[in-house]
């Protein structure tokens, strides 16, 4: 069984998922600070000062290591957004409110494949679970779930329930927040626990939306492009492209490098 290492105090601070890399942090250390841990959980509270994680041990998802930046294979950016006043006070989804969601995976061997298709109606935290869904999907059936992958994305909802243990909580209530009340999107969430089971090298990374990060303005554009497509009483059509260069996204005149 896989151990974290969580470094508290040395070199690097952060959560490592090989005591090869945790242990260049804090050899030859002074006042090292550091400890071994059964889940990322468990780790993570270490880090944090706290000494509970709120979850049973046998009953958590899959651990994610949250390890200071290192290279990784592939590198996936996901998005959702949608057009409504669903996340205002007050506001309700509309039916005919637009939302989209969208994903780009930078694989090996310089190929590069994005997708995003549009659903009316659609909250969006909604699109943001269902990107991560998208691109984990494609992943697994290209049999990828054993490279390394970073996964970058400007929801911290989807993150910290990732991070968190929030997902195992509702999980654990059987797709249930706490006293039983009705958990949004519960569908999606099952489908993101069972793929992120599938994966043995995640590493999720924070930033900030619409802002300098040139593959999060990519999907940002991509989906904001597929919600502008969408015309009423006809089904959105998913936009999808595929190119053996980093550069060839130009064509959709979305990106720039």
């Amino acid at each position: 069984m896989s151990k974290f290492y969580a470094v508290k105090k040395g070199r690097r601070p952060g959560v490592y998922n090989t005591w090869d890399a945790a242990k260049k942090q804090v050899s030859g250390f002074s006042g090292a600070v550091y400890k071994s841990f059964a889940t990322g959980a468990e780790a993570r509270a270490f880090m944090t000062g706290s000494s509970k994680t709120g979850v049973p041990a046998h009953k958590r998802s899959q651990p994610m290591a949250t390890e200071p930046l290192k290279s990784a294979q592939i590198i996936a950016f996901t998005d959702g957004g949608s057009r409504n006043h669903g996340n205002v006070a007050g506001g309700h989804v509309l039916t005919s409110d637009k939302a989209a969601w969208a994903y780009r995976l930078e694989l090996p061997n310089n190929e590069v494949v994005s997708d995003s298709a549009g659903e009316w109606g659609a909250t969006n935290n909604r699109m943001e679970i269902m990107a991560l869904v998208k691109a984990l999907t494609y992943l697994a059936k290209r049999q990828l779930q054993h490279e390394s992958i970073r996964i970058v994305m400007d929801s911290k909802y989807v993150l910290d329930a990732i991070n968190k243990g929030w997902l195992a909580c509702w999980k654990r209530r059987n797709w249930h927040r706490s006293g039983n009340a009705e958990l949004k999107n519960s569908e999606l969430w099952r489908q993101l626990d069972q793929l992120l089971s599938q994966f043995n090298h995640l590493q999720f990374v924070w930033t900030k939306g619409h802002a300098d990060n040139s593959g999060n303005v990519f999907v940002d554009q991509l989906l904001n492009q597929t919600m502008d497509d969408m015309t009423p009483n006809k089904k959105p059509v998913a936009t999808s492209f595929v190119n053996k260069s980093t550069h060839g996204t130009k064509q959709l005149g979305l990106f720039d490098d």
